[in-house]
Order: C-alpha cells, then structure tokens, then sequence
C-alpha cells in the first residue's frame, strides 16, 4: 500500500516494523540475502523493501534497527539500494555510507526477455554498513613428520 515503485520480494531473512505508543504501525522494512549474485550471502544481508507513511524518523528508525539485528545475527554487512532520486538522509542519520553509485538499466534472461518490469530500473546509489569484522581463518601448522599426524587419528 506504502510503496511507490516495487512489487512485492519474494522471500526474506526478518522484518522489523515501527510503531508507536498507541500500538500503530508506522513503516516496515524486509531484509532478505543480497539481489546481486556475487555478493556473499552468508556474510552480506539486504534491505530489499524499506516502506513508512512519512512519520517523522521511520526509516531511520528501521535502517537502524535492520543494522543491529544484521550484526546480532553475525553478518559483516548490510546494504540497500536507493534511487538516484534520492537523497539518503534516514541512510547518512543512521550511520550508513555511500559504497556507489550503479548505472541501473533492464535486467533480461539469457533469451533477452526482461526480468522485472514492475521495478525502477534507472541509476541506484548502494549504501552500506560495516557490522562485525571477519573471523580470523583458522591457520593450521605447517606438516613437518608423520607423528605430527598421530592427533588426527584415532
């Protein structure tokens, strides 16, 4: 009902929602695993729908709220993209950064058949949050004799 230029997404990691004191619903917010396919889905969350009825503050709400629920939940990072339209004040009043700017432009099928219509398809800006930093890798010592391997077997 709220939003302007998307359909619906089709799955999703959490929502938040914002409310008042009276109980009502202000505006919502849907974070699923990132669109693109290279970013890294197990390090890397999205904020694929971010809708408010213009109540003061909502969406910085939300994009606050959707950053600390990524980092509870171990993620390194979230992002989101806004139109070039827009300016991404509730983005900057939350502590996120501008990561890009992208030249947008119609996603099609290997037959060239279009992905999506129903989405707004012009230059985006992607904005982000860095939430944990990585894991060390676990670094195992360097074989040197057989009997080194006898921890390893049982």
């Amino acid at each position: 009902m709220w939003h302007r230029h998307h359909q619906p997404v089709v799955g999703h990691r959490y929502s938040l929602g914002v409310i008042d004191e009276k109980g009502v619903l202000h505006g919502a917010c849907i974070v699923g695993r990132p669109v693109a396919r290279l970013v890294a889905k197990s390090e890397v969350v999205e904020v694929t729908r971010l809708v408010t009825d213009g109540t003061k503050n909502a969406c910085s709400i939300l994009y606050g709220s959707a950053a600390r629920v990524a980092k509870a939940m171990g993620y390194l990072k979230i992002q989101t993209y806004i139109l070039e339209e827009e300016f991404g004040s509730s983005l900057k009043a939350a502590g996120w950064k501008c990561e890009a700017l992208t030249r947008g432009g119609v996603w099609v099928h290997t037959d060239g058949v279009p992905r999506r219509t129903d989405q707004a398809n012009g230059p985006k800006s992607r904005w982000s949050k860095r939430l944990n930093e990585p894991s060390p890798s676990l670094i195992f010592p360097e074989v040197k004799s057989r009997n080194q391997l006898n921890f390893f077997e049982s």
